[in-house]
């Protein structure tokens, strides 16, 4: 039989096969910076093939490698050595080391393990009787010099000795599988749990992982062994299908039904909003309409109010039509990136099982719809009676994506600087590089060829030759609080989705949100004989993106722990990025 791998398909395991174990970066909620397995000095594998990443691993700074963790199935191993690493304060690198590995655990840096390409989980008891299950498990903890437990040190009284750091050497590991009875017998495996555990070996030789922790004092000095062991069980699990084994992931994860209400909520706004619009349709325009109708005499006919006094100013073009294009092309772009994705995801075809999946589908669909970018673009400014279409299509080629690109080069740099696993390598670099420039401007080019080569929208009224004079306007109706106000209702709604199904669902609503709140407040704008609608439009439901920035910076504040210069940096460069891509997405809408 095949033995399992860590890097995609599953097999059915033999009598004997070996199950290998492999490792990913390890991360911190207090830094943003991930660093690779074999930064840290812990047990290495002797030999073994490393997995290759797609794109979308890649940039999310994913690098799995073989670990020296390996087993036989159904044979049960109990404190098994697998290494041993000595520390002489007085050696400069063996300082350096212990000193980074006390960094990595007071900033709480978290394993990630895999078998059989499932994440390893740590689960155990919170208040309120829950169960969490962790993807991940610390490398150790630290107690300061006041006596109190920081992150997982709350975890056993053991853990009591102030200003000093217990590390996780030793990890009991269950393996779940089922038996399948195909043309021979064999087994899959259906969840990896681990607990992680602190021994200090009286007998390294022979550990027999008992005794108190390994504790390492931040004054230690002199010669320090760290010896690294674990224990293995297999356990028959008949009640979890290979179709649902990831589910036990989700253990932790709030409940259906909440996940229901928090979309049910953004329902009745959308619904609301409905009414409104067709409110406003039905018998606003509908009673207008029909007096229109109704008239007899051309005195009547020039006893125009609200919106229908500014009918001849309508469609006069805005100030900046050329942002406003490429805002509208890009906005295009990632609109239907965006959709396609979610789509696919919910019909299976990004299988959580096939990591960076998502992240690769999203990146070779943005450079696929370059087409649609340069058509609306073009469509949009030929409108606005543009003329500069070589500006226009070098701005929806190289603006927003030279923006985004500018950013992430500047947070890779730092990332490079720190060592960091998230640094994309230079030769990622240039393959995105080249997709951008070979296959996205090309296609931007064609799609505003075709919208540069039809005729311009046509307009169902003139436009005056002498623009109409805007008469006072009230606080409610001037253009910064109707884009404050219309940015809220979108933003309203934030809830976590870890099912696509649901998250596509919430994608819907908050399109068909951002729409009508945009539809409702122009109407308000035109009846108080506002004509500048275009760029209000865009910004009134592209203003969520502020909201997501003002929540991202109180986000940091109050409940991250992020320190250092670097991991400030990085947090908030990042969010500059999807805050512009949010910006675009929303105001497109």
């Amino acid at each position: 039989m095949r033995r399992s791998t860590g890097e995609g398909e599953h097999s059915e395991l033999g009598g004997r096969a070996e199950i290998e174990l492999f490792v990913n970066r390890l991360d911190s909620v207090e830094s943003v910076l991930p660093y690779e397995y074999t930064a840290f000095d812990f047990c290495q594998a002797s030999e073994g093939k490393r997995p290759s990443e797609n794109l979308g691993q890649v940039l999310f700074g994913e690098r799995i490698e073989p670990s020296p963790y390996k087993f036989t199935f159904n044979k049960k191993e109990t404190c098994k050595l697998v290494c041993t690493k000595t520390y002489h304060t007085e050696k400069a690198e063996d300082k350096q080391k212990l000193e980074f590995l006390k960094k990595s655990m007071l900033l709480n840096y978290q394993h990630h393990w895999i078998v059989d390409n499932m994440p390893v989980t740590w689960c155990y008891d919170v208040e309120d009787g829950q169960r969490f299950c962790n993807p991940g498990f610390p490398i150790g903890c630290y107690i300061t010099d006041k006596g109190h437990a920081k992150d997982a040190c709350v975890i056993s009284s053991e853990f009591h000795e102030r200003d000093t750091f217990y590390i996780f050497n030793h990890v009991d590991i269950k393996i779940y599988y089922h038996v399948v009875e195909t043309g021979s017998m064999g087994a899959r495996l259906v969840a990896a749990k681990l607990e992680p555990k602190s021994f200090k070996h009286t007998h390294i030789d022979k550990p027999d992982c008992s005794g108190p922790p390994m504790d390492i004092s931040n004054k230690a000095s002199g010669e320090i062994k760290i010896a690294y062991t674990y224990s293995v069980s297999f356990h028959e699990e008949k009640t979890i299908r290979w179709a649902s084994r990831w589910d036990y992931i989700l253990e932790s994860m709030p409940h259906t039904h909440i996940q229901w209400f928090s979309i049910m909520n953004s329902l009745v706004i959308v619904l609301f909003l409905s009414g409104m619009v067709a409110m406003i349709m039905l018998r606003t325009l509908h009673k207008d309409i029909a007096r229109y109708n109704q008239m007899d005499s051309t005195e009547d006919a020039q006893e125009e109010f609200g919106w229908k006094l500014v009918h001849g100013d309508i469609f006069r073009p805005p100030r900046k039509g050329m942002l406003l294009s490429v805002f509208l092309g890009s906005g295009t772009q990632i609109l239907i990136m965006t959709f396609v994705t979610l789509f696919f995801a919910c019909l299976g075809f990004l299988s959580p099982a096939n990591r960076g999946a998502l992240m690769t589908c999203a990146v070779v669909l943005w450079v696929l719809l370059g087409t649609p970018a340069g058509y609306v673009a073009a469509r949009f400014y030929k409108s606005f009676g543009g003329e500069k279409w070589k500006t226009n299509v070098l701005l929806t080629s190289f603006l927003c994506p030279g923006i985004v690109f500018a950013d992430f080069f500047i947070m890779n740099l730092i990332l490079w600087g720190e060592g960091s696993s998230a640094a994309i390598p230079f030769g990622t670099l240039v393959a995105i590089l080249a997709l951008w420039f070979c296959i996205s401007v090309p296609l931007t080019f064609m799609g505003a060829y075709f919208g540069f080569k039809k005729n311009a929208i046509e307009h169902p009224v003139r436009t005056n030759q002498i623009p109409r004079q805007i008469p006072e306007q009230s606080f409610y109706t001037k253009p910064l609080p109707g884009i404050i106000m219309g940015g809220i209702l979108p933003f309203g709604s934030h809830q976590m989705y870890y099912m696509f199904g649901f998250l596509f669902l919430v994608f819907i609503i908050l399109v068909i949100t951002c729409s009508e709140a945009t539809i409702l407040l122009c109407y308000f704008h035109l009846c108080a004989e506002d004509y500048h609608w275009q760029w209000r439009s865009f910004l009134t439901s592209g203003f969520t993106a502020v909201y997501f920035l003002i929540y991202a910076i109180h986000y940091f504040f109050s409940k991250l722990q992020i320190t250092g210069t670097a991991s400030t940096i990085l947090y908030f460069g990042y969010t500059m990025i999807m805050v512009l891509i949010f910006f675009l997405f929303t105001g497109k809408n």
